[in-house]
């Protein structure tokens, strides 16, 4: 399994980004199961901030609950990250993690 994520880059305090990760590949193998959204920050260890289970069942972490949206379209083997309201607290590199394979990252710089 492949996992291709997209959709960070650099945004001001306030702002939203759309993050996705679609599956390729031997995708039979992950389509039931949770897929997951983890954030690194310099410095620090990787840090889980949503999952989302098939039939679209979230949990969110405490410092982006209210803020942050997990969703998935099963048709398109793709889930996202709506990430609204965005604090410089927030940089990180974004990782989806979907059955047991990573993808390749995405940076999210929240500046001014």
């Amino acid at each position: 399994v492949q996992l291709q994520a997209s959709g960070g880059g650099l945004v001001q305090p306030g702002g939203s980004l759309r993050l996705s990760c679609q599956a390729s590949g031997s995708i039979f193998s992950i389509k039931i199961r949770s897929a997951a959204w983890y954030r690194q920050a310099p410095g620090k260890e990787r840090e889980l901030v949503a999952r989302v289970g098939w039939g679209g069942d979230a949990t969110y972490s405490d410092s982006v609950k209210g803020r942050f949206a997990i969703s998935r379209d099963n048709a398109k083997d793709t889930v996202y990250l709506q990430m609204n309201s965005l604090k410089p607290e927030d940089t990180a590199v974004y990782y989806c993690f979907w059955g047991d394979s990573w993808g390749q990252g995405t940076q999210v710089t929240v500046s001014s």
